[in-house]
């Protein structure tokens, strides 16, 4: 149904990896949706083994034309692939799962040593109109409607968006406004991907906004190189993570 094409964001979620990261690298891609980005990544690497829990049949159907690609049906805070990868990214979805340390973890697991790990996730500094706001009414009034219906909801939404967004929240005076400079990014993309983000505000079963405090004990210098390690505030409303593990003897997650 929906389409997350736009390569601008993803060349900034798993900056400052550039696509050469990829390049003969045996890729562990863990929430691949529809498989947009899976096939962003796919030509550079090696291989690639994308997982997600409800949609492996879409993504495998819009890839199939990739060799080097295995998709997987599971749980990436669970699974078990029974390896270790040379890159490890997870883009939008550990701030969805039931336990993101948890799901931390298990990515931390399936990296191998000197591997790179990379997370795009919300953040909760700079959200809180979608902290207080919607997630309350989204909890309260959301919750049991279908999916079809949260659809035409996020259609109503997001059409009453594109007025504020092109009038006022282009006047610099107002960059005080909440979500400022997010919004630049919402005039650079599609309806579809709007519809998209509204969407997944609305419709996932449980969103874990992550601190920075969070961000950097997932990512502390004990268990990765400390001069890889980069977190990054990204528009005031979400945390691009990334770093270098280290090797076994002192990475304490293992």
């Amino acid at each position: 149904m929906f389409e997350c094409s736009e390569r601008f964001l993803f060349e900034k979620w798993i900056a400052p990896a550039t696509y050469e990261e990829f390049r003969d690298k045996d890729v562990l891609e863990c929430g691949c949706g529809g498989g947009q980005h899976t096939a962003f990544v796919a030509p550079y690497a090696r291989s690639v083994t994308a997982v997600d829990l409800n949609t492996t049949d879409i993504a495998r159907k819009r890839n199939q034309e990739l060799s080097n690609v295995t998709f997987i049906g599971a749980d990436i805070s669970t699974m078990d692939l029974g390896q270790q990868y040379d890159l490890v990214f997870c883009l939008g979805v550990i701030h969805h799962t039931d336990d993101p340390d948890a799901t931390f973890r298990n990515i931390f697991r399936h990296c191998k040593p000197n591997g790179r790990i990379i997370i795009w996730t919300y953040s909760a500094e700079g959200n809180a109109m979608v902290r207080f706001g919607v997630e309350p009414l989204r909890k309260l009034f959301l919750r049991g409607l279908t999916r079809q219906t949260l659809l035409v909801i996020a259609k109503i939404v997001t059409l009453a968006l594109y007025p504020i967004i092109y009038t006022i929240y282009q006047i610099p005076a107002l960059r005080f406004l909440p979500y400022f400079d997010y919004f630049v990014n919402f005039r650079r993309m599609s309806f579809e991907r709007n519809l998209l983000n509204v969407f997944d505000k609305l419709n996932a079963p449980q969103t874990y906004f992550t601190t920075r405090q969070k961000c950097s004990e997932w990512f502390n210098p004990i268990n990765f190189v400390p001069e890889s390690i980069s977190i990054v505030h990204y528009l005031g409303v979400s945390y691009t993570l990334s770093g270098i593990k280290r090797t076994n003897e002192v990475a304490g997650q293992e």
